[in-house]
């Protein structure tokens, strides 16, 4: 069964820096892409943050992050990273890594992210 933790959230001030991990189990982790949702409050669910399977690990982005956040993975720890800088007030979210394995989407519980001046 695919387990996907989220953890690293918190509060941060704004221009502030954070890094948040994933960390994956029950299926073969470096063989599937890896995505980072946000949902705000009173907003739908967004796509942050695509990582490819490993064998390319090309990445992609919602403009609104572009330029400021970088989505990573290490194989060796079953892990996925999003690291995020330049934080600003529109930020604040709960974050979700998400992947999908054999056809069924697994999500983490969330991370709460709060940026505050």
């Amino acid at each position: 069964q695919v387990h996907l933790v989220e953890s690293g959230g918190g509060l941060v001030q704004l221009g502030g820096s954070l890094r948040l991990s994933c960390t994956a189990s029950g299926y073969t982790f470096s063989q599937y892409a890896m995505n980072w949702y946000r949902q705000a409050p009173g907003k739908e669910r967004e796509l942050v943050a695509v990582i490819s399977y490993s064998g390319s690990s090309s990445t992609n982005y919602a403009d609104s992050v572009r330029g400021r956040f970088t989505i990573s993975r290490d194989n060796a720890k079953n892990t996925a990273y999003l690291q995020m800088n330049n934080l600003n007030f529109e930020d604040t979210a709960i974050y979700y890594c998400s992947t999908v394995v054999e056809g069924h989407r697994a999500w983490g519980q969330g991370t709460q992210v709060t940026v505050s001046s």
